[in-house]
């Protein structure tokens, strides 16, 4: 179980600096393509959409690193000032309840959606688009990803419980 959770660990950091990068991207094409726009006149539909293309490649290959840090958004009136043990057992419920069911659905939904779009070569409708199946399919595989990290993520509240592990995320107490 432990090496599952460390490879599922690794592949949501190497999955983190990609849309660590992606996000730089985007960040640079959309200041490149204010900066044409406004000092020349020259504006690209394919190049608005390469940014929006990266915009979502950093959230669908984000998300699992987030989840990994306990980065994530949640509610604090349930959530803040509890014991290590109850955010665990809190985040067990969330993950069996929410995270993973929702992953899996829509990774499943989603997949013959971004196949169709592939047979397809779907384009953008915008003069000068790019094709779409590329970010069609990123949506079923950051859900997976995504799933696979709230996999290790109850594993590793699990060996907590159990009194196996101690968690390495930011909300438990210091050592003493």
């Amino acid at each position: 179980m432990q090496a599952f959770i460390r490879w599922v660990d690794t592949l949501s950091r190497w999955f983190g600096v990609l849309a660590s990068c992606a996000l730089f991207a985007a960040c640079m094409i959309s200041a490149g393509n204010a900066l044409l726009r406004y000092t020349l006149g020259i504006g690209s539909n394919a190049w608005l959409e390469v940014q929006w293309y990266l915009f979502g490649i950093a959230v669908f290959a984000g998300a699992p690193m987030l989840l990994k840090l306990n980065e994530h958004v949640r509610v604090d009136v349930i959530y803040g000032g509890r014991s290590p043990r109850t955010k665990a057992w809190i985040d067990v419920i969330g993950l069996l309840v929410v995270l993973l069911p929702l992953c899996g659905i829509v990774a499943w939904l989603a997949w013959p959606f971004a196949v169709a779009s592939f047979l397809q070569q779907e384009h953008s409708p915008s003069a000068g688009g790019l094709i779409r199946w590329p970010i069609k399919v990123a949506m079923p595989i950051g859900f997976a990803l995504l799933g696979l990290q709230g996999l290790a993520e109850l594993l590793r509240r699990i060996d907590f419980l159990r009194g196996r592990t101690e968690l390495d995320i930011h909300y438990e107490r210091p050592l003493q």
